[in-house]
């Protein structure tokens, strides 16, 4: 467990720290491949593959994938995002490969900086606020290497630099705890969402149409918003609220253009946008809690059934003529308590990855 007052109260004497530039203790490494499959290169990354505040590169395409990718960067490297730097894109990797232009490959001069440090060196609100007022651009952004490098910090001796690490270290441990719930945690709802397409005991074979209608929703755009009670929900769930309703809640909506069967339960009466559909439940099954044909429908894969157009839509009729299993009441009440168990455990993680977070900003801010 972390000792959540120490860290609070966290302080360093940085009398004795030498003042230095980026530039001064990190350095872009301009390496290319021209043949990655010969270079024996496989891992490709792009900008979708680094995940906001996280220090880790977790994620990569493989090099059968076609590309046009030659920047390359090795074990240890950190990539930078250098467009949009207010996503907050920093992670180590842990592999060698090839990355996209819109990525920097930033290389730790070990004389001077511990490599293992740069990571949490980079992934800082100062690193970050700089990055973003030094960003050139208008809708996508970019900041240079060349304008990060005048950034000024401060450091210690490596041996200091050591037992800074040490602490960053107990964060790490205890973020990758929690990262690795959320994984199981993510795992057993999947399952759950499995075994109720697989059919619960009691199950029938039932078509969606014979259970619900879906409804377009109505157009509504920013500008014409009122803020008020009632969220708006588009096909990427809400985004925002107006002082009015379409349906009174609780209630379903699935995505039809964009998120292409996304599925949004809402508790409160809400608005929804011509992206998406609102369902409609039959009266004979009115009994049943909403909630579950929420869950019904995300296990429906509704995905499935996307338009291959310039942006892609649900076939409505394609998806009301879609099979699900039915379970008898008994089977939905036990069901909805045990998937609820595990979605309010993962917002617990949630908190608890926020806190962590953010707590290991405000030592990364004191040091750096």
């Amino acid at each position: 467990m972390l000792d959540l007052k120490a860290i609070k109260n966290f302080s360093i004497d940085k009398s004795d720290w030498q003042k230095v530039k980026f530039g001064d203790v990190v350095f872009e490494p301009k390496e290319s491949v021209k043949d990655p499959v010969s270079e024996g290169i496989e891992h490709v990354v792009g900008l979708e593959h680094i995940t906001s505040e996280d220090i880790h590169l977790r994620r990569s395409a493989g090099i059968e994938e076609s590309t046009t990718f030659t920047k390359k960067f090795s074990k240890g490297d950190v990539l930078f995002g250098r467009r949009r730097a207010y996503l907050k894109k920093a992670a180590q990797a842990k592999f060698e490969g090839i990355c996209s232009g819109d990525i920097t490959v930033m290389r730790a001069n070990a004389d001077l900086l511990l490599p293992e440090l740069l990571p949490f060196l980079v992934n800082n609100d100062k690193f970050f606020d700089y990055a973003i007022t030094h960003s050139a651009g208008g809708l996508s952004p970019r900041v240079k290497f060349k304008d990060l490098a005048t950034f000024e910090l401060c450091l210690p001796s490596i041996e200091q630099q050591r037992e800074l690490l040490s602490v960053f270290m107990i964060f790490e441990e205890y973020s990758e705890a929690i990262v690795n719930q959320k994984i199981r945690l993510e795992v057993l709802r999947k399952s759950l969402l499995q075994s109720l397409n697989n059919g619960l005991p009691g199950s029938q074979k039932i078509k969606i149409r014979d259970l619900m209608k879906f409804h377009y929703g109505n157009g509504l755009t920013e500008k014409d918003r009122i803020d008020g009670l009632y969220p708006v929900v588009s096909s990427a769930g809400v985004q925002g609220t107006h002082n009015e309703f379409l349906t009174e809640g609780p209630g379903v909506v699935v995505g039809r253009k964009g998120n292409v069967g996304q599925v949004t339960y809402i508790e409160d009466s809400f608005w929804t946008i011509d992206t998406a559909y609102y369902i409609e439940i039959k009266d004979k099954y009115k009994n049943l809690p909403i909630k579950f044909f929420s869950y019904l429908l995300e296990a429906a894969n509704l995905r499935k059934y996307s338009i291959a157009t310039a942006v892609p839509g649900l076939n409505r009729d394609d998806a009301l003529l879609t099979n699900v299993s039915l379970p008898g009441e008994g089977s939905i009440k036990d069901f909805i308590l045990e998937i609820e168990n595990v979605e309010s455990c993962l917002i617990q993680i949630e908190v608890q990855k926020k806190n962590s977070q953010s707590l290991k900003n405000n030592i990364a801010n004191k040091v750096f």
